[in-house]
């Protein structure tokens, strides 16, 4: 069974994160926590320590349905910074698999260079990083196999796009009725 992988790094903002995590486990997607950090424990920006499923260098990305990258400044540095999650979101674009992000984790992907050409969104004041990408301020933007969104405020439209995506529309809306939203 395909699987989403989304990435946690030390700094990472902790809504955007588990909001993803709980949604699409809601709407019964299978998604995995990876840590990039080493350790399973994984330190949020605001001091909550939360507990990966696995460990990057343990993990196989080969049946990826989607790879989720939450933000927060300091967790979108350390991101950036591991070489293997670098080399397989090149992979997943050149396989057209969906790539996730949000916040300022969307700068991750625009200096790769892997939005050329899309449109995207990213926390405020950050778009020049988004490079080759066509902005707007939409809370959610959906281009190609990307889905970006512009921060912790948008976490809940966000996962729910992704659930849509990764199950089917009417998932996502069973869920948002379920969770209260809209």
């Amino acid at each position: 069974m395909k699987r989403a992988y989304l990435f946690l790094a030390d700094g990472f903002e902790e809504i955007e994160g588990l909001t993803v995590v709980d949604i699409l486990r809601r709407g019964g997607a299978e998604v995995c926590t990876v840590s990039v950090s080493g350790s399973l424990t994984v330190m949020g920006g605001h001091d909550i320590a939360v507990q990966a499923d696995a460990l990057f260098a343990e993990t196989d990305l080969s049946d990826a349905s989607a790879l989720i990258l939450p933000g927060g400044k300091n967790g979108t540095e350390n991101l950036r910074a591991h070489e293997g999650l670098r080399s397989a979101l090149y992979a997943a674009k050149e396989a057209g698999t969906t790539i996730a992000a949000i916040c300022a984790a969307p700068t991750v992907l625009g200096d790769l260079g892997l939005l050329q050409g899309e449109r995207a969104v990213c926390y405020p004041g950050l778009e020049g990083r988004l490079t080759g990408a066509q902005t707007s301020g939409d809370a959610v933007m959906e281009s190609g196999q990307f889905i970006t969104s512009r921060g912790m405020g948008t976490s809940l439209p966000f996962a729910l796009a992704l659930l849509a995506r990764l199950k089917d529309q009417e998932t996502a809306d069973a869920v948002a009725k379920s969770v209260v939203w809209g």
